[in-house]
Parts: C-alpha cells; structure tokens; sequence
C-alpha cells in the first residue's frame, strides 16, 4: 500500500477523486491482493524509462502487464515445466496471440483433426481470410504427418487429450516427427497434474484457464506457457490484439489453482468408475474413456498419463438427438446441460450442437462426432450419486 497524504484544506471533490489509499504498512497479506488497476503511477521519465527497459521491476498498463497476470503465469509456468507464461481473455484468446506472433500468410500450420471445435474454425478462418495453409491429420496416421511437413510448416497444435472423443496424442512420436517446427499443445484436459507436455519435447502448453485450472466455473481466461524468448513475442500480441486478461479473473484463477493437485486426482478416480458403470448399461452403444481397455488409446494413456485420465469422458446413445433431450432434460436438476467443462459439479454437454456445431455434418462424422453424442464432465461429487443418477435417466429412454 501506498500512502497518498491529502491536503487537509482541499475540497470535497478533490478528497474524493484521490482517496482510496491506507497508509503503508509492514505486515505481509496471508492472501495475494487484487491488484485492480487500469494503470500504475510513475515517478518521472527516468522510472518510467528504467520501467520500460527491464532496469526495474514494475508495471505502467495492465494491458501490458499486471501483477495478477504475472502471478497466475508464473505459477503455471513452474507447474508445466516451461521458462515463463502469458495469461490472456480466454483460452482463444491465448491461440490467437500464439498464431499471431508465430505465422503469417503463406506459412503452413498442421493440425489434429479432432480438436475443440473453436480452435479448427479459428484455423480455418485465416487460411480462408488470410491465406494460412492448414492440413489437419489423423493421431493414428503419423506417416500422414510426416508426409504433410514442407519447407514452410512453422507450427503443430494437437491437445494432450482431444475434445471431446478423448484421444491421447503420442507426444514424443509426434516430436520426433516433427524436429526443430514448434509443438504448441493444448493441455486443458489433462492440466500438469496428470501430463507434461513440455517433458516429452513440446514447446509450448496452453490451457483454456475457464476449465480445469480454475476449476469452479467462474472464470475466463487463458494462458500459455514456454521459454522467454517465445513469451516476449506472445506478450506483445496479446497487447496488441487487446487479449490480455483482466486482474480480478487472473487472481481468481490462481485461487483455484490452489486444489487443482486435489481435483484432478478425484475426478479421474470418479471418471473411471462411472465409465465402468455406463459400459454396463443398455442404452449407451459406445463409452469414451482413455482409462477403458477399449479404448483405441488405452495402452497409450498407460504410458503418458499414469496418473489418470482426468474427468472428461463421453458416450453415444443410439437414440441420437431425441435421446440426449430426454436425458438432458430428466438431469437438468442434478447434472445440467452445460456447454462448458471442468466445474467443481458434474455437467452434460452436446457437442453437435455447442463446441463442434461450426463443423458440417460431414466433418463431425470423419471425427466420430455424432448427433447422440454426450459429453460429461465429471465433478466433486460422491460417484455413487452420480452413477445412481445417471442410472435413473437412462432408464427413461428405454
């Protein structure tokens, strides 16, 4: 805190337009403060140009830099591994401002097919607006990858686990494919609790803060992390293209950080039991789950993520549309339809028709999207509640 003495003779008006401020102390807050602030005063020129060149530590626009930020990054940062991180709006917000410090028209990005909806319309809109080449690939099909690379390929996006079919991307066969080109994962699914992408050769992890970071369905933001050389250039397109994070979303983000350990181990142990429990049951046809024999990726998320494989699962109910309305609407009062993932309770989602509906039918089917597709989120709650729920409104659709 910074004492700001008032003029005791002043006006009313002048009091008012400066007060706010307690008088400096000693004593250290047991909880990190919100430092919300559009802008920090400067002495003179000569703090402001120490400031600007790195002499001295401090902050001018929150735009620019925020102590919140910086906190939220860091901690981040240190639990992936990587040199420094960038928080921004959103967790588009922290793709943009990677694509933007990263390529430019005419240079060529490769792709997992199967991504979060938003990420593959975002791709498709530079090539289509900007002229960025974009070739998507199968994660089975990594001669297909090899053979996509040219002289011009400056970037490969993959997530850890996919949304919403729960593949595992082979990390270190995909690096070693890949050589010196940059391998940018999205790890929002399996958060550094459960896989480290930068210890199996990416260089750089980003999340979407929203989900599994934060944890408590209150936040948005996003952020990316790496080494410091890629940090500075990312940092300056968040500035510029006005993605940067708010404080207060920055500071609550790193609140939930604090049980993320906690979370994720609860979640991928609750995960597992009621995919077990829906593979039992006659309405569903298909359950998605990497911690599954049956899944195609099963002896794969042995190897990477030892540890689970977090709270995302999905399954496919042979009614299709019909059948995922009636359920949705028999659980809206205990496990909502919710297009969003990764809160402290379980929810619902429809792919088709939320994070995947900017796709055509045709690209949903080449993914294994369909329209009775349903993807739950699993939450804090007691498995026994859910797997007893669950139960209950399946056995409506019979």
């Amino acid at each position: 805190m910074t004492d700001k003495p008032i003029d005791p003779a002043a006006a009313q008006s002048t009091i008012t337009a400066r007060g706010g401020w307690s008088s400096d102390f000693t004593t250290r807050t047991s909880a990190p403060p919100v430092y919300m602030t559009t802008a920090f005063d400067i002495e003179s020129l000569e703090q402001l140009d120490s400031v600007v060149g790195g002499q001295e530590k401090g902050y001018i626009y929150t735009r620019d830099g925020n102590p919140n930020h910086e906190a939220f990054a860091s901690d981040v940062a240190q639990l992936e591994g990587a040199e420094s991180g960038v928080v921004t709006a959103s967790g588009m917000g922290a793709l943009t401002a990677v694509l933007m410090a990263m390529v430019k028209s005419g240079d060529h990005v490769l792709a997992a097919r199967v991504l979060y909806g938003r990420t593959g319309q975002l791709l498709n809109h530079l090539a289509n607006s900007f002229g960025l080449q974009v070739t998507y690939f199968d994660l089975d099909d990594l001669a297909a990858l090899k053979a996509a690379i040219t002289s011009k390929t400056k970037l490969c996006i993959v997530e850890s686990i996919s949304n919403p079919l729960l593949e595992v991307a082979d990390l270190p066969e995909i690096v070693g494919i890949l050589g010196a080109i940059p391998l940018l994962v999205d790890n929002t699914f399996a958060t550094p609790c459960l896989l480290k992408p930068i210890e199996h050769g990416a260089t750089l992890v980003w999340h979407s803060v929203s989900k599994y970071l934060n944890g408590h369905g209150d936040v948005m933001a996003g952020v990316v992390v790496g080494p410091d050389s890629l940090m500075r250039r990312i940092r300056a397109m968040s500035s510029l293209y006005g993605v940067n994070a708010n404080p207060f979303e920055s500071w609550l983000a790193n609140r939930g950080l604090r049980t993320l350990p906690l979370r994720m181990a609860r979640v991928s142990q609750t995960a597992n039991s009621v995919a077990q429990f829906l593979s039992a049951q006659p309405q569903v046809s298909r359950v998605i789950y990497p911690g599954l024999a049956d899944h195609p990726h099963y002896e794969r998320a042995r190897r990477l993520l030892p540890d689970g494989c977090s709270g995302m699962l999905a399954f496919d109910l042979p009614g299709g549309r019909g059948a995922v309305d009636c359920l949705f609407r028999t659980l809206s009062d205990r496990i909502p339809f919710s297009p969003t993932l990764a809160d402290a309770r379980t929810t619902l989602s429809y792919p088709t028709g939320t994070s995947h509906k900017f796709m055509t039918t045709a690209e949903r089917a080449a993914c294994g999207i369909t329209d009775g597709l349903v993807r739950l989120s699993i939450g804090l709650e007691d498995p026994a509640d859910l797997q007893r729920e669950l139960g209950e409104a399946l056995a409506k659709l019979i």
